[in-house]
Order: structure tokens, then C-alpha cells, then sequence
């Protein structure tokens, strides 16, 4: 039977092909399930052998593991050279979409604390 073996939901391109590419590479049989087109599944790459599935989940912690040392000196060196996305710099590239995502947010807080308030007085 299949075990899925990783969640398509946020993962990116780039990782998906990382992971297809370790897979064969170790001759692990493996096969993708596409999203939902209602968005209620991701979709996701399942181990089509039950006894590759604990040599798959190795490759793939290894793979998870050298990709956050990786991701992690990538962001760091994003961050020295400035080309990182902060808040600053988001908010001086698109001041009308913070200021709309931030009034959102106010407005759901308040929703959310409303019936307090009205239970107060």
C-alpha cells in the first residue's frame, strides 16, 4: 500500500524537483497526486513500496536537513547584502497594500473582540 511521503501544500518547484530527482536517484518508486481543483487537497508524492518507505524518509531528512543549512546562510546572506524582503522594504515598495492588509487585520481583530465588548457594557 502507499504512504504518502510529503505534502505539496507550500512547498515550491524548486524543492518538488529536489526530492523527485533524490528519489530516483535512489530508485525509490514513487508517484505525485495532483491538487484538488477546489483547494481542499495539495496534492502530494507517495512511496509506492511500503519497504522503501523507511529509506525514503532517510533520504528525505537528510534532503531536509542540508536544505535548511542552505535556505538558512541564503537568507543570512540576503539579509548582509540587503536584497532580503522586510517589512521596511515591502512597506516602501507597496505603502497601499501594507496599509490594506493592516487595516484588515485591525478590522478581524475587532470582529473577533466585538461581542466582548458588547457583553461589557
Amino acid at each position: 500500500m502507499s504512504k504518502l511521503l510529503l505534502n505539496l501544500r507550500h512547498v515550491g518547484n524548486d524543492e518538488y524537483h529536489d526530492v523527485c530527482t533524490l528519489l530516483d536517484q535512489h530508485r525509490i518508486a514513487w508517484y505525485r497526486t495532483e491538487p484538488s481543483p477546489w483547494g481542499i487537497s495539495n496534492g502530494g508524492l507517495w512511496i509506492r513500496d511500503d519497504d522503501d518507505l523507511a529509506r525514503a524518509r532517510d533520504v528525505m531528512g537528510e534532503y531536509q536537513r542540508e536544505r535548511s543549512v542552505r535556505m538558512r546562510a541564503e537568507r543570512e546572506q540576503a539579509l548582509q547584502d540587503g536584497s532580503a524582503e522586510t517589512f521596511r522594504g515591502l512597506l516602501q515598495r507597496r505603502p497601499g497594500f501594507v496599509a490594506l492588509v493592516l487595516l484588515g487585520m485591525v478590522g478581524a481583530a475587532a470582529l473577533v473582540l466585538l461581542p466582548f465588548m458588547l457583553l461589557r457594557g
